[in-house]
């Protein structure tokens, strides 16, 4: 199965800088997404402190000895600690988090962890599916009953999220797997792209471009939809050689 990959960040219309990273290493078949919370240096030092950690995880010589989930969970433990632990250590970044969206692809298999709400979507054409679920406080209202998705996005405080990577130092993921099929197309995006177009939008975008074309073209959506937040998007299309 051949693997493409294409990522790209905006720092959006209105603020000052971006706190999002991401990662694509093909190598290693590991895709990230991570979207920092806690002020302005706290965020990026967060988000990025994140990202480096998966990515030394994963690369350990001793990785490949264990299954792919329990390598996830340990780089999310290992990346919480490092961030609560450099939070106590400097005053000024107290209370820093981040959400992180991690794909690691091993064999013909996709492997996906989620804190926060920062998603993975899957395109299968013609339809799209959210396969992570968002750790927010206005999903957890959505999943009761108490509010519509409809009301959701009209909602002020939306993107306060419920659980993030080092604001505990604790922090458990979300894990799911997939077989991968021929024409999957994968898409990772922090809630500056989620929170300003909608899932159908986004579908029609994916049924009118090519895989190539999709993550520019997904962040000048957000950009014209508002562009309220950093926006991050990451692509991953797999097809028989």
């Amino acid at each position: 199965m051949r693997m493409q990959s294409w990522g790209i960040s905006d720092k959006g219309l209105k603020r000052a800088g971006n706190q999002d990273s991401f990662l694509i290493d093909d190598r290693l078949g590991v895709f990230i997404v991570a979207d920092g919370v806690g002020g302005h240096f706290g965020g990026e030092v967060a988000s990025a402190l994140a990202v480096e950690t998966v990515r030394e995880v994963v690369s350990h010589p001793k990785a490949a000895e264990f299954k792919p989930k329990e390598v996830l969970a340990q780089a999310y433990e290992e990346a919480s600690h490092r961030i609560f632990d450099r939070a106590a250590q400097e005053p000024k970044l107290n209370g820093m988090g981040t959400t992180m969206v991690v794909s690691y692809v091993r064999e013909n298999k996709i492997y996906i962890a989620n804190v926060g709400d920062s998603r993975c979507y899957l395109y299968r054409k013609p339809f799209i599916w959210q396969l992570t679920e968002d750790h927010s406080l206005v999903n957890e209202q959505i999943r009761l009953g108490m509010m519509s998705e409809e009301q959701a996005r009209k909602t002020i405080g939306k993107n306060v999220i419920t659980r993030s990577v080092g604001f505990e130092r604790d922090v458990f993921p979300d894990l799911l797997e997939r077989e991968i099929s021929s024409g999957d197309v994968y898409l990772f995006c922090s809630d500056g792209l989620s929170g300003m177009v909608t899932d159908s939008d986004m579908c029609s975008i994916f049924n009118q471009h090519p895989a190539e074309k999709i993550a520019p073209l997904m962040i000048q959506k957000a950009l014209d939809h508002g562009g309220d937040d950093n926006v991050t998007v990451l692509v991953l299309y797999f097809q028989d050689v």
